[in-house]
């Protein structure tokens, strides 16, 4: 301190610049206040835009991919809560047949099912989904359905197998889904298209290189038709996730930064149109915790310190598994 005092004192000009820095100094912390206070204003005070907008209650349809388990299952079921109509698409019809079962007596709504495998549908399966789509009023879209690797892998050594069905279902079903319904939203200036997003679209993730570049991909790819579509009535929504308990996290306990889909889904429905924790257009993080981490990453050190963060976690965790995996093999011999 009386250093500075020393070099303040010595000319106008020193007394100057620590005045000038001082400013700029109380200006930054002004503004990350700011910003940080708005998050928690975001997440704990503000209400989105109500689904009665997206047809809730007047015979609007939601169209939900990988729809009969965790976060998808969540999403249809609370839609059809709020009196949406909804159109089930997942792989296994059974699944299927159950889910919509379920909902149409617990929700008094009506279901519609496609049975449909993301990882190699052909044209012609878009189609045929195409011609179940047009005749009902489509209102919401939720991209949901996603893939990851199996466990953290080197880009070398990660299957082809593995590379194709990422980009098949993370970024082409996400595109071709919205190709189908976007027509008909935009004739009727209204729609609404949640892609479920990725922290690791956020932060590049070392051991997951594939799953991350999809996720970034849906990242700037929202961002891009976010403004497209806007003008003409249709809001697009990427929603950056943590990590949620599910089958394809592999995470069976709830903790703070690790919701169940329920109070998750909750917050996405509740803060549609509400940046939470986000930094970039089209995109919200709703979930509060979620929204701290992702307000701390754009804010606290470098995305260098982040990416090698993450790649310190994939690669303990790539350890553990194939640790696990060589004493699965040793007790199958």
């Amino acid at each position: 301190m009386d250093q500075i005092v020393q070099f303040v004192q010595k000319s106008d000009v020193n007394a100057t610049l620590v005045a000038v820095f001082g400013a700029i100094g109380a200006a930054v912390i002004a503004l990350k206040t700011i910003s940080f206070l708005k998050v928690l204003v975001d997440v704990f005070v503000r209400s989105g835009i109500n689904l009665k907008k997206y047809g809730a209650g007047r015979g609007g349809w939601a169209v939900i991919t990988g729809a009969t388990d965790g976060i998808g299952k969540e999403f249809a079921s609370q839609l059809a809560s709020k009196k949406l109509n909804v159109v089930l698409v997942s792989r296994s019809m059974d699944k299927l047949k159950a889910v919509a079962e379920e909902i149409e007596q617990k929700y008094n709504v009506e279901t519609k099912v496609f049975a449909m495998d993301f990882t190699n549908a052909d044209d012609a399966k878009y189609n045929a989904l195409k011609q179940v789509l047009d005749p009902i009023e489509v209102t919401v879209l939720v991209n949901n359905v996603g893939t990851n690797h199996e466990i953290p892998t080197p880009f070398e050594e990660e299957t082809d197998a593995i590379v194709h069905n990422i980009i098949e279902v993370n970024v082409k079903a996400a595109m071709k889904m919205t190709k189908v319904v976007v027509p008909q939203m935009i004739a009727r200036k209204n729609g609404l298209i949640i892609n479920l997003g990725s922290f690791a679209g956020l932060v590049p993730t070392p051991y997951l290189s594939v799953y991350s570049g999809s996720k970034a991909f849906l990242s700037s790819w929202s961002q891009a038709i976010g403004a497209e579509l806007a003008p003409q009535g249709v809001h697009v929504q990427n929603v950056n996730t943590y990590f949620v308990v599910s089958s394809m996290s592999k995470i069976r306990r709830s903790s703070l930064l690790i919701p169940f889909p329920k109070p998750y889904v909750k917050s996405v429905l509740g803060q549609i149109g509400i940046s939470g924790g986000a930094s970039t257009p089209s995109t919200s993080t709703p979930y509060w915790t979620h929204a701290i981490a992702n307000w701390l990453i754009d804010n606290a050190f470098t995305r260098t310190f982040w990416v090698d963060q993450n790649y310190k976690i994939q690669a303990d965790i790539r350890k553990r598994a194939l640790r696990k995996r060589d004493r699965e093999t040793n007790k199958n011999k």
